[in-house]
């Protein structure tokens, strides 16, 4: 894994997006110069993130979403593990 997060990324384990190692590492996401935590899924080529909408769940349980356009900077929380080590509790 490099010490750059992709491009695009996905929290829904269904989506051919989703990085389980890089959401493991933990991934902060700015938008607009703005620290969201809040984030389902972004796109850096795009533009875009999509944020949950409260606690506000569709028919299926999926969180409701919106999305926000502008400059999307992710940016990963932790360092990276080294091969073989434990994962970090906590």
């Amino acid at each position: 894994m490099t010490d750059t997060p992709p491009d695009r990324l996905c929290t829904d384990p269904r989506s051919p997006f989703h990085d389980a190692d890089a959401l493991e590492r933990g991934v902060g996401v700015r938008v607009k110069g703005v620290e969201k935590t809040n984030v389902e899924e972004y796109c850096v080529s795009e533009g875009w993130v999509r944020l949950a909408a409260g606690n506000a769940r569709d028919r299926f349980g999926n969180p409701m979403t919106i999305k926000l356009k502008g400059p999307v900077e992710p940016y990963f929380r932790g360092p990276r593990r080294q091969e073989g080590s434990p994962p970090a509790e906590g």
